[in-house]
C-alpha cells in the first residue's frame, strides 16, 4: 500500500502540485480552486505546507456520509468520494480534522484526493521532493502520525 507523504521543510511554495492536480481533474484548466491539494501559506512564519487528504485509517468522512458516497478502494486503500452519489450535505467536510475535503459550489458536491488511481500527479510534479508517494511501513506510519500532529497544531495555532 502506498500513500502521499509530505515534508513541509522541503516545500518551496511553487504550487506545481496544485496546478497538476487541477489539470488532472479538469483535463483543460489549471484552476487551483478545484485542486485536491492546497498549499497553505503561513506568511509571518515564512512557511508553506501542502495539504491533501491523508486517507486516514479511521476515516471520519467515510463514517458520517449519509449517502454512502465515500468508500475505501481495496487496491490502493485510498478513501474515495463518488460525486454521483454525493448529496452535497457537507458532513464529510465538517468531519475532516484537517480540512482536506472541498466543495464544488457549481456542482453542489464535495471533492477530495483520490490518489489519481495510484499515480498522484501532485507528487509527479513536485520539484522540491516535498511530496512523495511511498510504501507505508511502520517507520513511515510513525513519521506520518508525528507530522499529522505537528501540522494540526500549526493549523490550529494559525487560526487563533
Amino acid at each position: 500500500m502506498k500513500t502521499i507523504t509530505i515534508d513541509p521543510r522541503k516545500c518551496v511554495g511553487c504550487r506545481n502540485c496544485e496546478m497538476a492536480c487541477a489539470y488532472e481533474k479538469s483535463k483543460s484548466s489549471c484552476e487551483v480552486d478545484f485542486a485536491n491539494i492546497r498549499v497553505n501559506d503561513y506568511i509571518e512564519e515564512r512557511f508553506v505546507v501542502p495539504m491533501t487528504c491523508f486517507h486516514c485509517e479511521e476515516a471520519w468522512c467515510l463514517k458520517v456520509c449519509p449517502a454512502h458516497a465515500i468508500s475505501r478502494d481495496p487496491e490502493t486503500n485510498a478513501v474515495i468520494l463518488d460525486q454521483t452519489k454525493c448529496a452535497g450535505c457537507k458532513m464529510c467536510i465538517l468531519s475532516c480534522p484537517y480540512g482536506n475535503i472541498h466543495f464544488d459550489h457549481d456542482k453542489k458536491v464535495s471533492f477530495k484526493c483520490d490518489l489519481c488511481g495510484g499515480d498522484p500527479r501532485c507528487v509527479t510534479h513536485c520539484i522540491s521532493g516535498a511530496l512523495q508517494f511511498e510504501e507505508v511501513d511502520d517507520a513511515i506510519t510513525r513519521k506520518r502520525v508525528r507530522t499529522d500532529h505537528k501540522i494540526k497544531a500549526m493549523y490550529l495555532d494559525a487560526n487563533k
